[in-house]
């Protein structure tokens, strides 16, 4: 069996998702390149922005399985928000730490 190159399989991947999302033939999104599509978008503060959509196509792996690196990157993803989630708390805490600090020394001080 003759073996489809790899560009052609990953611009075949990229045309599948593109078509998924539904953004082939819709007006506001144009075709950038072989990997992206853009539109104009109007932000919260009037301003129009240029956003992308990319679609990247993971490299054949001989250690693991397709499924095994998505479930990697989405565990390292949730990893990563929840020691995101864990500094914001600590940082909160000592915020508030200092506060009272600052409000003890200033009563301290008015006491004087």
């Amino acid at each position: 069996m003759k073996k489809i190159s790899k560009a052609i399989v990953d611009a075949n991947l990229r045309i599948h998702v593109f078509a998924d999302l539904d953004m082939v033939g819709k007006p506001q999104y144009q075709r950038i390149n072989d990997r992206q599509y853009g539109a104009i978008i109007t932000d919260a503060n009037g301003v129009e922005r240029y956003v992308r959509i990319g679609v990247i196509v993971a490299e054949e792996r001989k250690d693991r399985t397709a499924r095994e690196l998505m479930q990697a990157e989405i565990d390292a993803y949730n990893a990563s928000q929840e020691k995101k989630a864990e500094k914001l708390k600590a940082s909160a805490e000592k915020a508030e730490k200092d506060k009272a600090k600052r409000e003890a020394a200033k009563e301290e001080g008015d006491k004087e």
